[in-house]
This record gives structure tokens, sequence and C-alpha cells, in this order.
């Protein structure tokens, strides 16, 4: 067997015809699959259509085929579980890296980074022997309360697809498979296994589409999976228009496809409409498949198509032997350095009256807040990291402060646990909320108070935890939890000097914050290195250079798909893959988890904002958010001139000079909006077409030329059903944020 599989080693390196495209390069070896498909057996065949455990799908032993090996992420190689669960198998070599979460790496705006990012989850996935990362998560956040939106990138297609891409590249060049999800249009967790996402097919295509587009056409994906919802009344898992049509058809998809758990519906729905895998079970491509070909409905030929495209990425990665994975810690020096170096590029200062960065004089530094304290790489129903370590910013704060500063903690305010696993407590723990709204506590505000008056400058952490944003639940609103408005509106009646920082992984409700705190910075779920990397921002060793990767909303109700009427949904029922797979979570019998499985509601979320999305919504219905797509401060100011344009065939660029006017080394985001200029098509006010981040030295100036693909500048036309370029004039809007536009310039395309 050891001897097969090294054939297989040996055929991943010849993956790499001259001229092929990136998907066509999986189909090198096809006559050597079709040699290995013709030994098999039907049963055999089919025995590779299903999960083998929880997470792997069988190969073929005789024949040299080795399992394929999954990984759960997005943001770290997820501990080894057990064969039949996702129970820890208390493994003491599998503490991986946790990397920032996706809306953290999204604010660095870095296709550099996400590139990195990618290779240091694809070279843990091979220490641990595993052929497929279960990500990158792409989909579009459409809701700010959306529970994935700390795992998932940006409201905008264009950055989304761009750092989809790179990760991608990056995790497949290091020799592992990306498994890019949710496919497609999986924008809530509320009735995620059951909601039929409705929508046009302009708002598809130019929208929801995009990052799996780039990710799979010019990155390479090799396997994609489906999401649990319906799009226009099919389930993805068995949708003919997304998986065959459109993946396999247009943009060309020469790999496999595997449902997320329990996310598969039927047995001829899947095998004629684009499935190849069913995770977990066997019971719709198992022996119902065998019996249908029986019966006449199915033909092997369409199970050998599948298993073509399956083996397909077999040969593309090298299968790691057991006696080679997990020898060494999981977690490396070089995976935990690109850590730090996302965490540091994706804090975002949102508002600061030069309280930031700390002063010299400052001796004195009052930390207030579990959210300083508590650690994020696990939590909730999603995908958690085992961590080798996690440096909370308190530890980050006091390391970076030195013996000359006091540094000194207060708890300020409950956590609220969320639903809780395992057995309950024997007595209930003083610093846990029993409710999400639960005001805030006298004791506990009294003393941070207190704290407060004595010190120079005070500290206030605040935001969500993993267990309010989580996997399989929406949160109701984007309200700071458990009395922190109160207590922050307190503490800057006792100090002035106040710096509010929020983790979270999507967008809170600021209205109460924002006036009351002279500075505001975003610091995300930021990965193991989060306080150091904090820290460091805080005190000025580097300025602060994250851009918000979707909007805050002054209010919830002004985002669009609450202003529209289409979310929330007015029934809510259980959450598929908690009722299959959670019985810890659930606290029920299999008997009750079935019930509700079988009477989950089945709502249609209505996409009637339609193109819309974030910021797009915002800027054309001159509604005012809190802060805008694309904003982010620095501790220095950039200058904008000399902007010029031209157009080709082929793209659209625009030239201006960026200049840092400040004192420090300081990375700017650059972004390039569109707006189109007497057009006959409906289009937003302005959308992102092109952006660079730039490091530039104190006084430095630099000519950057940004390009637009014409590609990018197209829309679907549905009555043609084809891209279309719209003639015509174009005014290019260049700046630091899509609410600040520095210089503008016309272009005739």
């Amino acid at each position: 067997m050891k001897r097969n599989i090294l054939i297989l080693a040996l055929a991943a390196v010849a993956c790499s015809g001259p001229g092929l495209s990136p998907q066509d390069k999986l189909t090198v070896n096809d006559a050597r699959i079709n040699e290995l498909i013709a030994k098999m057996t039907l049963e055999e065949k089919v025995n590779m259509l299903h999960s083998k455990t929880n997470m792997s799908s069988a190969g073929v032993e005789r024949l040299g085929i080795a399992d394929m090996n999954y990984a759960d992420g997005p943001f770290g190689i997820r501990e080894e579980g057990v064969p039949d669960g996702f129970r820890s198998a208390g493994w003491t070599l599998d503490s991986a890296t946790y990397f920032p979460t996706g809306s953290a790496l999204a604010a660095t705006w870095s296709e550099e980074l996400a590139y990195k990012y990618g290779t240091g989850m694809g070279k843990e996935a091979r220490l641990r022997g595993k052929d497929v990362i279960l990500a990158p998560a792409v989909n579009i956040q459409r809701l700010p309360v959306g529970g994935r939106t700390y795992e998932y990138l940006s409201e905008d297609p264009i950055l989304s697809a761009a750092l989809a891409l790179y990760y991608t590249k990056g995790v497949q060049d290091e020799g592992t498979a990306v498994c890019i999800k949710h496919f497609a249009v999986n924008n809530q967790e509320t009735n995620r296994g059951s909601v039929d996402a409705q929508l046009d097919e302009r708002t598809l295509r130019e929208i929801y589409l995009k990052p799996f587009e780039r990710a799979v056409r010019e990155g390479g994906a090799m396997s994609v999976m489906p999401a649990y919802n319906k799009v226009n009344g099919d389930y993805c898992s068995e949708n003919e228009h997304l998986l065959n049509e459109i993946l396999r058809g247009e943009w060309g998809f020469k790999g496999f496809t595997v449902s997320d758990w329990g996310g598969t519906h039927s047995t001829m729905g899947a095998m004629l409409h684009g499935l190849n895998v069913q995770m977990t079970g066997s019971n719709y491509l198992g022996q119902p498949v065998i019996d249908s070909i029986k019966a006449g409905k199915l033909t092997e030929e369409m199970v050998d198509e599948k298993v073509r495209q399956i083996l397909r990425v077999r040969f593309a990665i090298d299968p790691v032997p057991a006696d080679v994975a997990n020898q060494v810690m999981t977690s490396q020096p070089e995976s935990q350095a690109i850590a730090l170096e996302v965490a540091r590029r994706s804090i975002v200062l949102l508002k600061n009256e030069g309280v930031l960065p700390v002063k010299a004089g400052v001796r004195k530094i009052a930390v207030i807040g579990q959210n300083a304290v508590l650690k994020t790489q696990s939590g909730g129903v999603g995908a958690g990291v085992k961590a080798l370590y996690e440096v909370t910013p308190l530890e980050g704060i006091t390391r970076r402060a030195g013996d000359g500063v006091q540094v000194s903690y207060a708890p300020g305010y409950k956590s609220f646990p969320g639903r809780r696993r395992g057995p309950a407590p024997t007595e209930p723990n003083p610093l846990e909320a029993a409710a999400i709204d639960e005001p805030a506590d006298p004791a506990m505000l009294a003393e941070a108070v207190s704290l407060a008056r004595e010190a120079d400058l005070v500290f206030f952490f605040g935001g969500t935890n993993k267990n309010i944003e989580t996997e399989g639940s929406d949160r109701k609103d984007i309200k700071l939890p458990c009395g922190q408005e109160a207590l922050v509106q307190a503490l800057r009646e006792a100090n002035a000097n106040l710096v509010s920082v929020l983790v979270s992984g999507g967008p809170t409700d600021l209205q109460v914050l924002e006036p009351v705190s002279p500075a505001i910075v975003q610091a995300w779920w930021n990965g193991m290195e989060g306080g150091t990397a904090l820290a460091e921002v805080l005190f000025g060793d580097i300025a602060p250079s994250g851009k918000l990767p979707f909007t805050f909303p002054r209010q919830l109700e002004d985002s669009p798909a609450y202003a529209m009427g289409n979310f929330p949904d007015k029934n809510a029922g259980g959450d598929l893959f908690s009722l299959l797979y959670r019985p810890d979570v659930m606290k029920m019998t299999r008997e009750e988890r079935q019930k509700l499985i079988d009477s989950m509601p089945k709502p249609v979320s209505k996409y009637t904002e339609r193109f819309y999305v974030g910021y797009r919504w915002f800027d054309t219905r001159n509604v005012k958010p809190m802060y805008a797509f694309g904003h982010g401060l620095s501790y220095v100011g950039f200058g904008y001139e000399k902007i010029s344009a031209k157009a080709s065939a082929k793209e659209v660029s625009v030239s201006f000079v960026l200049t840092n006017e400040g004192t420090m080394e300081a990375d700017e985001v650059a972004q390039v909006y569109v707006h189109r200029v007497n057009s006959s098509v409906e289009w937003p006010v302005k959308e992102l077409k092109a952006y660079k981040r730039v490091t530039l030295k104190a006084g430095e100036s630099r000519k950057l030329t940004l390009s637009i693909p014409m590609d990018d500048l197209r829309y679907w036309d549905e009555n043609a059903s084809a891209w279309k370029l719209e003639k015509g004039q174009l005014q290019l809007l260049v700046g630091s944020a899509s609410d600040d536009i520095r210089l503008k310039t016309n272009v005739n395309i």
C-alpha cells in the first residue's frame, strides 16, 4: 500500500502542466484515474461518496488510494476529534495556531497577508496529516447580526474575492486543498438548514458569487462546500443552477463538492445535481445509490464521474502517511509570526481625540471589562482552535507597559455564557450573567469606577464573546450586552482619559458608547497574539492601519435587510447542525432532536434590497452610518493629490500621489470607487473597484497606480443571461474610506 501511496504522491507533482488553467491542472492525471476506476467494484466507488469517519471519506485500500482527511477551519486547524463526532480525542500535539478570525483578516485589506495566512493554515494541516481544510469561509456580510460575521470576510464582493483568492492560493501552495464555503448565499444562521434565499440573478452574480468565482477560476480551489440553505427553491447541495450550470459549467470546476455536515437531502437530487460527498452518513449516497442503479434510475457512469472528480484532488494532494503525521506540535513559530502580523494590521482606530497613543507620563492604567481577559479561541457552536497559547489584551498591555507603570484590572460587568455545553455548574458563577440584557451589577460597577478615578488612563474593554456571536444562531440585536453601556458612561464621569476597545467579530451598536469615548478601537477576535498586537498599537509602537470591512450602522434598523423588512425571520426553528451533532448543547434525546428537525420551519428570505448591500445601501439612500465601510484612522495624516486616469480595452487605471504627512512610518489603504455618470443601467451610487495597502515612511510620497479590470465593471444582463459592459463615463473616486473621498476624475469607457 505504501508503494501505491508513493505513486499518488509522485503524480501530484505532475499536476502543474504548462499553459493549463488552475482548474484544468486537476485533469492531467485523468487517464491514470480512469484506469483505477476500471479496477474498482461498484461498492468501492460508492463507498467514496460518503463519510468514513466524522472527518474523513474513504479511499480504496487495495488499490493504494488513501482516505481523504478533512480539517475544520477557517482560522486554525481544529483539535483532533473522536472518529464519530466533534468531541476532543485528547491529543497532546494538536494545539494549533489561532489566527485572527475572518473579519479581522478582512480588516487588513491585504492580499499579501491573506496569502501568508493561507500558507500558515496549509502547513499546519500537513503536520496533522490533513488533505483538505474546510476553509476559507467567504460569504458576503449581509446582516450586522449574522452569527458567522466573525468567520466571514466583508460586505463587499471585490474585497472578499481578493482575500478569498489569496487565502486559497496560500493553502494550496503548501500542498493542502481548500474547501471553499458555504456555496452560496449563506448569509444568516437563523433557520440556515431550511431557509430559501430568494434573489434575482444579477444580485446573485455581482454580489454573492464573486468570492467563490475568483477562488475557483483563478485560485484553482479544489473542493467546494454547498451551503445548508436553499437558493431560489433548491437546496444548495442539489442545486442544478449553482453546482452544475455555474460552478462546473461556466467556471470549469474540476474538483469535488462535499456537503456541510448534515446538509445532504436526497439521493437523486445529490447524484443528479452536483454533489460528490455526503458528510456525514451514507443514508443518501451509500446503498441507495446502488439500489437506484439496479432500478435503472441512475447509471454507474454517473458514479464514475463523481469518483473521477474526487480522485483528481486525491492525485493533486500528497497523502501524509500516518507514521509521518502528528509528530510535532501543530502550532509552529512561523505561523505564530503570521498571526501576529495579521493582528497588527487588522486593528481599526475608529475615533481618536488625542488620547492615543499612550502618553509618556502615564503611570497608572485601569483596565476595565472582562473582554480584557476572556480568551476567544473557542466558544459557541462553531469551529474553534485549541490554541497553544493566547495573549489576552490585559497580558499584552501589562507586558508592554513595563515595570514603571501600574496596571490594575476590574471585570466591570458580567459575561453572558450563552447556551452551556456539558453538565451544569454546581454553583453559580458570580462573573456570569443569567441573561444577555442583565443590567450592570452595582458592586462590579462601583469597583470599576473606583479604579478608574485613581488612574491616569482607562481602557474599557467591551463587545461580545464567542457565545453571543456564534454559528447556529444570529444575534437578536447588536447592542452591547450585560450593562456595558451604563458602565462606560460611569467610567467617563470618573475619568475623561478613556479609551474604549471593542472585542467582537462583527459590528456593535455604539450610540451610547461613542459620545462618551474620546478614543474607540475595534480589536476583533485577533488570534493568539491579539493582546501583543493591540498593546503595540495602543502604545504607539506601530500606527493603527486596519480598515472596516463592513459598515457599522448607527442603528440596526438602518441596515438594508432590516429596512426592507427582509429580516429577521418571523419563525425560528432549531439549528440543523446542533440538532444532529451537538447533543451536549441541545440536551435532548435523539428522538426529541429528530422531531425538531422534522418540524423545522421553511421560511423564505427575500433579498429585495438586491445589490444594495452594506455601504451601497447607505450611500445610495443617504443614510449616515456610525462608521463607514473602509473607515480607519491612523496616528498620521495622509495626503492625496495629482490624480489622473486612462482607459484601455482591458482596464481602467488611476494614478495619484500618496504622502505620509506624519512623523512615524504608517500604512494607508487607498481605495478607488466608481460612480456611473448618466447611466441607463441601475447602479449603486458608488462601488469599490480597487484598493492598495501601502507602507510609507514619515514624510514619504509615492505615486500609486491602481488598475480596474474591465471585467469588474460589467453587469449581469438578466434579459441576455450574460455579462455586459455599459459604455459611457465613469467617475473615479479615490480616498481613505467610502465616506472620505479625497480625489475625483472622470474617464470614458
